[in-house]
């Protein structure tokens, strides 16, 4: 039996990267069109009206360009939100002077949670393996920092992904919150305290959430989230530098 041809158009060659592909000379003379001006343009689109208003035809007519031009730099928009990722973790002030391990893993969590916070859209695409060359910098740096302490290549990424998972997890939740107060149109803590009451005081009247009820009542920062994950985030790393005798 004759071995079967391989489909038309299909290649053993191996995928190039975005970021490899950009590493190269341009072949003809660069443009005004570059990836930062891609980049910038369509995160200020989805900062403004989110992710799903992020179009290639929206970015051309915000970049003033023809529909087509960016396709020289993306292939299309799952390209396109790998450089908005990378452009927003781009800004983050990684070189910043910190005094040990501890006080650089601190700044660098406070640090990502501004940006999410900034730009909400990258809760759900800034996962851990959507790299590229500033989101790794962001491990380069807390290994750096971690260097030296006798931790194994293993237990420093434990250490890297407990506190990221940590920030990750908080900025999940504000900006979950965040996003219902618009739905539904509540300003503030007291307003979403009131939409929510008819259900909240019929779950307390069962009897069955006493600790949570004597947060309800004794709990003076509702409304306080960066008191609530700086003081999460300190007992995160009290508990790593107890566990490892850091």
């Amino acid at each position: 039996m004759p071995a079967q041809q391989a489909p038309s158009g299909a290649s053993d060659k191996p995928q190039v990267s975005l970021w490899e592909r950009l590493e190269r000379p341009a072949p003809t003379p660069r443009t005004t069109l570059t990836p930062h001006r891609i980049a910038e343009a369509a995160v200020a689109i989805a900062d403004a009206e989110g992710l799903d208003a992020v179009t290639m035809r929206r970015l051309a007519t915000a970049l003033g360009v023809a529909p087509m031009a960016a396709y020289r730099y993306v292939s299309g928009k799952d390209e396109l939100i790998e450089l908005m990722v990378d452009f927003v973790y781009g800004q983050l002030p990684l070189d910043a002077p910190t005094e040990g391990w501890r006080d650089a893993m601190r700044a660098l969590a406070v640090h990502l949670r501004a940006m999410h916070l900034a730009h909400p859209w990258t809760v759900r695409t800034a996962t851990p393996f959507s790299l590229s060359p500033h989101q790794l910098a962001v491990p380069e740096r807390a290994f750096a920092a971690l260097a030296g302490h006798g931790l194994d290549a293993d237990t420093t990424m434990a250490v890297f992904r407990t506190v990221t998972g940590y920030v990750h997890g908080s900025v999940t939740a504000e900006v979950a919150l965040d996003a219902l107060r618009r739905e539904r149109g509540w300003s503030d803590g007291d307003q979403t305290r009131a939409g929510l009451a008819p259900r909240m005081s019929w779950l307390m009247g069962t009897g069955r959430y006493p600790g949570y009820q004597r947060y309800l009542r004794e709990a003076t920062r509702k409304d306080d989230p960066g008191w609530q994950f700086e003081t999460g985030l300190d007992c995160v790393l009290a508990g790593i530098a107890a566990h490892f005798g850091l």
